[in-house]
Parts: C-alpha cells; sequence; structure tokens
C-alpha cells in the first residue's frame, strides 16, 4: 500500500483489502462486529461475525459494482482504509455497512490513566 495514501481505486489497494471491500459490497447492508485489524488491515484468516439487514421490498443482493475488477472508490472507503491505518492493530468492535459503505464504526481502545 502506498505510504501517503494516495489511493483512489480498487486495483490499487493490497489484496486484503480489496477481498474486504467485495465482503463490504456482499453485504450491501448490515454489521460487522469484532473485526480485528493488524498492521492496518482487517484479519481475514477467520469467519467474520456478520449480521446482514434485509430490506423487504428492497434489492438485497450484492451490489452491482462488486463484479468490476476495478473502480474509483468512494469518500467512505479511503477515510475508513485511512482510520484501519490509523488503529494499526486492534478491534472495531463493530462495523455498520449501508449501501455496501463502510458507514459508521465503534473502536475498542485502552487508554491509560
Amino acid at each position: 500500500m502506498h505510504a501517503g495514501w494516495d489511493v483512489t481505486q480498487k486495483s490499487q489497494l493490497s489484496p486484503t483489502l480489496r477481498r474486504f471491500l467485495e465482503i463490504l459490497q456482499r453485504i450491501n447492508h448490515g454489521t460487522i462486529s469484532d473485526l480485528r485489524v493488524r498492521a492496518g488491515e482487517p484479519v481475514l484468516d477467520s469467519p467474520l461475525k456478520v449480521v446482514r439487514q434485509i430490506k423487504l421490498g428492497a434489492e438485497n443482493g450484492p451490489r452491482p459494482e462488486s463484479g468490476r475488477a476495478d473502480f474509483m472508490l468512494k469518500a467512505q472507503h479511503i477515510e475508513f482504509f485511512k482510520a484501519l491505518r490509523a488503529i494499526g492493530s486492534g478491534t472495531i468492535a463493530e462495523l455498520e455497512v449501508k449501501h455496501g459503505l463502510p458507514f459508521m464504526m465503534v473502536v475498542e481502545e485502552e487508554l491509560v490513566a
């Protein structure tokens, strides 16, 4: 990944971040709980705890762009990936996903008094 994080396209992401982006697009609406982060990237070596929201009378499948090899990242993607780098190593207690985009996250931290 680039040092200054000038990444703007899916193809520029690391394989792990590309895979996580595709997971977000498959979830479409829902939450991921207890997402471990190591070296600024999500840990994907075990199943993720996902709760999907099913909207009655609406499209609930994966995002249309999920099958594309490349596309421009949205501002929410970029902000989330920068936040992962800032976390470094830790746990995101909950990540809310809306329209396949990271929307809001709750981060666990240990503070020294």
